[in-house]
């Protein structure tokens, strides 16, 4: 938990317990609807590669981690972990878990909010910088772990809440590693993964901001048109430099009714975020509503279709941001980016990788992403940007899988939300 003041418990959580990421209550399933159209072949649904992947699994963690989120190898080779409620702890190679560390800011766990990724500064060994994103509570409130709150609570009452904050953080870890010090807030507005760029730049994404406009959890059901709420309050990706500043070239700079920091927009709840090392691009995976889970390239300026545009369904079933009375949404319209691939139904996708390691030499060039919903790891096989093939692994361990990592002795490591640490080696 917060280390830094008195945290409130307003629903108690124990280990295993996870708050859920913009998911759907009890009602109607995605496959009681007829699977969108792909837009082009090879969109969804890629077949099984020829040969599957024979792999070890060895626990090094289990039972400590209490919703763990995101982890970082440190030089010395031990791993930097965050949990969902609100700490930072290290884990041994040994799997002794350290205690919380001193001086994270507190944290408001709320529904898919609370404590999220974690990065090194690529200058880590000589400024001992990272940087993290978590969501703040508003000010005077203790940190603590909510109930879900979705409502139909009309816009304008929504929008006098004082609910909290989205926040990129960066501080420099003790070279004891018991306590972060000099903490500075760098962006406000996203709190889910963060890559640094091939040029230093960091990128950072973040969820739907529904309760901000004329929208729920869900999607609407009618059409947005207003540019400024979709660049503004859509979830999107952030770059800024690791000061905290601007980048000269980010796209939005002269249109002064958009954040400065935005670099894409139109996404719903980014999960993944990634460096292709083979072109240097951006990519990320992201939560549909019902249905509709996609992976994207991320292009400066562009338009992702959320929540005007959508593979999935609300969670009553009705198309996203049509008229309960029409039978399908738009999974396409001008101006907006097509996802590389998408699930139908969802896997609810979480951390992400491109494998560039030699322990697996037919895994090189895959893209490994962890899935909530199918209890897997998913690895996709490319073909330059087109998936080709698609294979689930550990599903016969029925665990959510949360963050994907490769170490630097080319295994895979992994996070579940029963709180273990796996790391995976050739079988």
């Amino acid at each position: 938990m917060a280390s830094n003041g008195k945290l409130t418990l307003v629903l108690l959580a124990t280990a295993g317990t996870v708050l859920g990421s913009m998911t759907a209550t009890a009602g109607p399933k995605a496959t009681d609807y007829p699977p969108p159209k792909p837009a082009f072949p090879g969109q969804t649904h890629a077949p099984a590669p020829r040969n599957a992947s024979a792999i070890k699994v060895e626990v090094l963690q289990s039972g400590t981690l209490n919703n763990p989120w995101s982890l970082a190898f440190l030089p010395d080779g031990r791993l930097l972990i965050t949990e969902l409620f609100g700490s930072m702890r290290i884990v041994r190679a040994d799997g002794v878990v350290s205690a919380p560390i001193e001086g994270v800011p507190g944290v408001k766990a709320i529904e898919g909010n609370g404590l999220h990724d974690v990065v090194l500064d690529p200058h880590f060994v000589d400024n001992r910088l990272l940087y993290f994103a978590y969501f703040a509570p508003p000010p005077g409130e203790d940190p603590a772990i909510w109930p879900s709150v979705h409502s139909n609570t009309p816009l304008a009452e929504r929008r006098r809440r004082s609910f909290g904050t989205e926040r990129v953080a960066r501080a420099r870890l003790s070279e004891d590693g018991k306590r972060l010090e000099d903490v500075r807030t760098l962006l406000e507005g996203v709190e889910r993964r963060l890559v640094f760029g091939a040029h230093g730049e960091l990128f950072a994404a973040g969820a739907d901001r529904y309760r901000l406009y004329d929208s729920t959890s869900g999607g609407p059901d009618h059409e947005i048109t207003d540019p400024d709420v979709l660049r503004n309050f859509t979830g999107r990706v952030s770059r800024i430099s690791t000061d905290g500043s601007i980048p000269a070239d980010n796209p939005f700079l002269a249109e002064p009714t958009v954040l400065p920091d935005t670099y894409s927009y139109g996404h719903r709840d980014p999960e993944s975020l990634a460096i292709n090392p083979a072109t240097g691009e951006l990519w990320l995976a992201e939560h549909g509503p019902m249905g509709g889970d996609e992976v994207n390239i991320v292009h400066a300026g562009a338009n992702y279709g959320w929540p005007n545009v959508s593979y999935g369904r609300q969670y009553t079933g009705a198309p996203v941001a049509r008229k309960a009375s029409a039978r399908e949404g738009a999974t396409s319209k001008p101006g907006t980016e097509q996802p590389v691939y998408f699930w139908y139904p969802d896997i609810a996708p979480s951390g992400m990788l491109f494998y560039s390691g030699e322990l697996f030499p037919s895994w090189k060039g895959s893209v490994l992403i962890g899935s909530l919903g199918e209890n897997c790891l998913v690895r996709l096989v490319l073909d330059g940007n087109r998936v080709v093939a698609e294979e689930r692994l550990l599903a016969d361990r029925k665990q959510r899988v949360r963050d994907v990592r490769q170490g630097p002795d080319g295994a895979v490591y992994l996070l579940t939300d029963d709180g273990m640490l796996l790391r995976l080696t050739p079988g």
